[in-house]
């Protein structure tokens, strides 16, 4: 992550350490039984338990890798003790509206939390970045693939 913070909300930083927990006490430990288990029936080579076991093994250890090195250089923002409700930074919900006063709703979440359908957009998209610091009634402009989009804030809020 090269010594960068991850910035996630409180919700988003339990959600990372509830997978952690379940990887590591459960499904881990699972796996490790029934390699164990497939180790003993012989040749290793044609038993589909024991290559199967194994490579899901290095699978959860790749991603609690990851997990633990994201929660290590995460820091919990909490949303609502932003000083400055007036402007949108990390954490605040902005409602936009395009030229054609369609409303769109999303987030300002970490980038681990992000999830499009939801509305949550990770804190370095481009649509994040053009939001940081807007006030009620600005205009910003966005480059999308689709070209440049131009949207007006028309609510802010702060759960």
């Amino acid at each position: 992550m090269q010594g960068k913070t991850n910035p996630v909300t409180p919700a988003g930083y339990a959600a990372m350490k509830a997978r952690y927990d379940h990887l590591l006490g459960t499904e881990r430990p699972e796996i490790v039984e029934i390699v164990s288990w497939a180790a003993g029936n012989g040749d290793r080579s044609e038993n589909g338990d024991y290559l199967y076991g194994r490579k899901r093994m290095r699978e959860i250890d790749r991603e609690l890798t990851h997990l633990a090195r994201r929660m290590k250089a995460a820091r919990v923002i909490d949303p609502a003790e932003q000083p400055d409700k007036a402007r949108a930074f990390f954490g605040a919900t902005v409602t936009l509206a395009d030229e054609d006063d369609r409303e769109k709703v999303v987030t300002l979440v970490g980038d681990d939390e992000q999830d499009a359908s939801a509305g949550r957009i990770g804190w370095s998209s481009p649509l994040a970045r053009a939001l940081k610091g807007a006030a009620i009634g600005d205009l910003r402009s966005v480059r999308l693939p689709g070209g440049l989009k131009e949207w007006e804030i028309v609510a802010i809020d702060y759960a």
